[in-house]
């Protein structure tokens, strides 16, 4: 911590929790204590019951959180494939022409996502591409929305690079392709999978296209909780989204601890 002084460190942790508890934390606690109960009339809830964590993992819920992880992992790998070969295709580019990329990959998440739920649906709605009912169309707005994350990261991560090792490998004989694969693939593998977690994340958590497009077959678990919250359902829709959260955060601590071997290595 840049600061040195004890009263001055006291002073930084209060802000902090001042900050943090009821901006962030209390939300989280309130949502968490909502899933146990079946009414709260009073400060804290009552009526403890886990009969809304039973319904929230069988039936049409576990459905909807399997179509949500197939959803975001389908979308951050092809994210992390697109904005990968973007990122190393444009450091070769012209900072002129770089900045124009930049914007491009940016578009996306400069304006509403709903908006791009509405660009996918008119672009795929018409022969010859037709995917307007499918869980394609859905897997494709997430690909859309998150491939800025992925771009971005590789590229910040691009610039970070030694050119010393591509220069060594290629001294020694390596072409191209062996220096991507062999140098400067490995030497991404943390940012990649920092971008892979954060697609992942981003994905889970859509709402505003996904209601634009999802199918009846392919209803993910976001759809769910809203469909339940608007019925005046909270209390298993608390328990949808402590589901959410917990599945979530299951897939970013694997993504974490892969992380933390890349970066060993």
């Amino acid at each position: 911590m840049l600061v040195h002084s004890r009263k001055a460190k006291w002073a930084l942790w209060a802000v902090f929790l001042v900050l943090f508890l009821p901006l962030f934390a209390l939300p989280l606690l309130v949502v968490l204590g909502a899933s146990f109960a079946t009414h709260w009339s009073s400060v804290l809830p009552s009526g403890l019951t886990t009969a809304n964590y039973k319904a929230a993992t069988h039936g049409d819920a576990l459905q909807a959180l399997t179509t949500s992880l197939l959803t975001a992992l389908g979308a951050s790998l092809l994210a992390l494939t697109v904005g990968t070969w973007a990122a190393l295709a444009g450091a070769a580019l012209k900072k002129s022409h770089r900045r124009v990329m930049d914007a491009l990959f940016v578009l996306p998440v400069a304006v509403p996502s709903v908006v791009v739920g509405l660009a996918v649906l008119v672009a795929f709605s018409q022969p010859p591409v037709l995917l307007n009912g499918t869980r394609w169309i859905v897997v494709i707005a997430h690909t859309v929305l998150v491939t800025a994350f992925a771009y971005q990261s590789v590229s910040a991560a691009l610039r970070r690079l030694d050119p010393a090792y591509e220069q060594a490998a290629a001294s020694l004989g390596a072409g191209p392709a062996r220096v991507l694969w062999r140098v400067r693939l490995p030497l991404l593998l943390p940012s990649l999978t920092a971008a892979a977690g954060l697609c992942f994340a981003l994905s889970m958590g859509e709402l505003s296209a996904t209601m634009m497009l999802y199918p009846p077959d392919w209803t993910p678990l976001p759809v769910l909780i809203y469909a339940a919250t608007d019925r005046g359902s909270l209390f298993a829709g608390s328990a949808l989204a402590v589901v959410l959260m917990a599945a979530t955060l299951l897939v970013l601590l694997a993504v974490s601890r892969i992380r933390t071997r890349a970066a060993h290595r």
